[in-house]
């Protein structure tokens, strides 16, 4: 891969991407979770509870938690007793999640992983998820071959990301968020609105639902499918390994 990819609204070589990203997340950890619930006004806990319901996950069952960060979602799959790895690009990360899991009792096992090119063994999990991470891949494509690699057949894939706003008042509204308020929010409680204003640039260069799901299925994933959360905001795309 060496044409420029969308750093936000910017250009860049994908090296420069992946260290701009993970600098991003480092200097945000600690205040990453706080910043979950004011930017979403607490609605990311009920997205990610919805999105666990539709992972299903099973009891015993190895589950990848990619780009698992903080521990969210894998703190809801452990809950119901699935076998759960956490990966993340990002060390920062991890240890903020390894530190929250401490505090619950939380056996979980953790692993840093560069999406696109995972270390695991072919045919490893039974269910790949990933939360608001896949638009920080800097080679998209790559990371969702890597998903169905390592997923064993009859595997599932699921993947919560930020879409785009189908209503025309409610993305003029949002818009006017993004690009307003969020950044302000940033730079008052998380010290830094440099990464706030990359996190609006980065949802307005992801691709929409129907494109995303082409790129699904061009990863060698069947019954791809995508449900948008609240007009758009939020989408949940999912599809098996058959």
């Amino acid at each position: 891969m060496s044409e420029k990819v969308s750093y936000g609204f910017q250009w860049v070589d994908p090296a420069e991407k992946t260290e701009r990203v993970t600098d991003v997340f480092r200097r945000v950890a600690r205040n990453y979770d706080i910043m979950n619930d004011v930017m979403s006004g607490g609605l990311h806990r009920l997205w990610k509870d919805y999105f666990v319901d539709k992972v299903r996950p099973r009891p015993g069952e190895p589950i990848l938690d990619m780009a698992g960060g903080t521990g969210d979602i894998a703190f809801r799959l452990a809950r119901r007793g699935a076998d759960v790895t956490v990966s993340d690009i990002n060390p920062a990360m991890l240890e903020v999640g390894k530190e929250r899991a401490a505090k619950r009792g939380l056996d979980l096992k953790w692993s840093e992983q560069n999406a696109e090119k995972l270390t695991f063994d072919d045919a490893s999990f039974s269910a790949y998820t990933i939360s608001f991470g896949i638009r920080n891949v800097t080679d998209i494509p790559a990371a969702l071959r890597e998903a169905h690699r390592v997923l064993k057949i009859g595997g599932r894939f699921f993947c919560m990301e930020f879409s785009r706003v189908e209503l025309p008042l409610m993305a003029q509204a949002y818009d006017w968020y993004s690009f307003n308020l969020l950044p302000k929010m940033g730079e008052v409680i998380a010290k830094d609105r440099e990464a706030y204003q990359y996190l609006a640039e980065s949802i307005r260069r992801f691709p929409d639902s129907r494109t995303f799901e082409q790129m699904i299925r061009a990863a060698g994933f069947s019954n791809v499918r995508s449900q948008l959360i609240l007009g758009g905001v939020v989408a949940i795309h999912s599809g098996w390994k058959v």
